[in-house]
């Protein structure tokens, strides 16, 4: 599983750079952007994996905070729209820091379908908004 995360994080990391570039159209002129539930959706992907995998897989560090904070950095870096990325990363976090206090089977299929999620979230916001 050790190339297939690293090839998924990349992905995921493909979004960060694309809202670094600046997503033409992203931002609507008054409310949210176009991919604003996908991103929020990410973000709790990423806490979630963030927990899960310093269970399953310490030497990752803090790999998956990192990510989400090149995301934050590269989307918003203020306001009330940081605040709802952040929190939703922790409610992705404190979710399964309730459930899980060791690696289980479960935890790790956990870790398995949300890799693929938000890989496949990555993807697709890369390809419908970046030129």
């Amino acid at each position: 599983m050790g190339r297939t995360t690293r090839h998924r994080g990349l992905t995921i990391l493909m979004i960060a750079g694309a809202l670094a570039t600046g997503l033409p159209g992203a931002r609507a002129a008054e409310g949210d952007a176009p991919f604003e539930n996908d991103l929020m959706r990410l973000s709790e992907i990423l806490g979630g994996l963030h927990y899960l995998r310093g269970l399953c897989n310490p030497n990752e560090g803090q790999k998956w905070r990192n990510e989400m904070q090149a995301i934050v950095d590269a989307e918003t870096p203020s306001g009330e729209r940081r605040a709802k990325m952040i929190a939703s990363f922790n409610r992705g976090y404190r979710g399964y820091q309730q459930t899980y206090r060791t690696c289980t089977p479960a935890a790790d299929l956990v870790i398995r379908r949300y890799l693929e999620e938000g890989s496949k979230l990555a993807r697709e916001m890369t390809a419908r908004y970046a030129n």
